[in-house]
């Protein structure tokens, strides 16, 4: 069986995890990004496309023509 706790305050997430141990359970603690995870993953490949030599430059004088 999983349980599992939202928005814990880091002052009782301690005084929980003692108390799990003591009874043997095990503990995950995941952090959640503020970032969607769909846009994460285009940044990432955009910049992976850069490195592979597929941008385009674009000087900066020319940026608002």
């Amino acid at each position: 069986m999983e349980i599992v706790l939202k928005k814990v305050k880091k002052k009782d997430f301690a005084v929980i995890k003692s108390l799990a141990k003591a009874l043997g359970f095990e503990i995950e603690q995941k952090e959640e990004s503020p970032y969607n995870p769909e846009f994460v993953k285009e940044i990432l490949e955009a910049d992976k496309s850069i490195k592979e030599g597929k941008g385009i430059k674009i000087k900066t004088e020319d940026l608002w023509k």
